[in-house]
């Protein structure tokens, strides 16, 4: 489902409770290191949940709020760019939307030892240089500088207060299959 959100008409993926959004639900997360070309290994317990979908390879992108990357298996990108497709792209705000979403995306595989590499755009955008933190979210893995990571994660912003405010209006009593 679409949602229209604010004053400006930008558009986001909502996704409901009646929304499976694809095959995956990545969990855990796990320190790393970026060797001096970018390649990172991909842990085993990631490469287990992804056992399915590791033949397709991965889309790498840019995130949207924070200097972190997303690594999408690629038909959990194919399944979110079916919901973007369906957007007016004569609408400019849309048009933008779909340009600022796409940039820089790259399709990465694993190699023989398992590694994908982070090409370097996306290395200088995310700040990533050799301890990095992949965090399972779902249908992605965040990708983070170790450093920035922490400094997020360290926020002085209270939790308890962004847990409320986000998910204090939801009933959980509702299906949520």
């Amino acid at each position: 489902m679409w949602e229209f959100v604010g004053d400006y008409g930008i558009f986001f993926l909502f996704l409901n409770s009646n929304y499976r959004f694809g095959m995956v639900n990545l969990i855990e997360t796990y320190e790393c290191k970026a060797d001096a070309k970018g390649r990172v290994a991909m842990p085993m317990a990631f490469r287990k949940q992804l056992t399915e979908v590791l033949e397709d390879g991965f889309v790498l992108k840019r995130s949207v709020f924070e200097s972190c990357l997303d690594l999408y298996p690629k038909k959990e990108w194919d399944v979110m760019m079916q919901k973007v497709g369906k957007l007016n792209r004569f609408n400019r705000k849309v048009d933008k939307f779909v340009r600022q979403l796409t940039a820089g995306i790259k399709k990465v595989e694993l190699d023989s030892a398992a590694r994908f590499l982070i090409p370097k755009d996306l290395l200088v955008f995310s700040g990533i240089s050799k301890n990095i933190v992949l965090i399972g979210q779902g249908e992605k893995i965040e990708v983070w500088d170790k450093d920035k990571y922490e400094a997020f994660i360290n926020d002085d912003e209270d939790f308890g207060d962004l847990a409320e405010e986000v998910m204090g209006n939801l009933n959980f009593d509702e299906d949520v299959s």
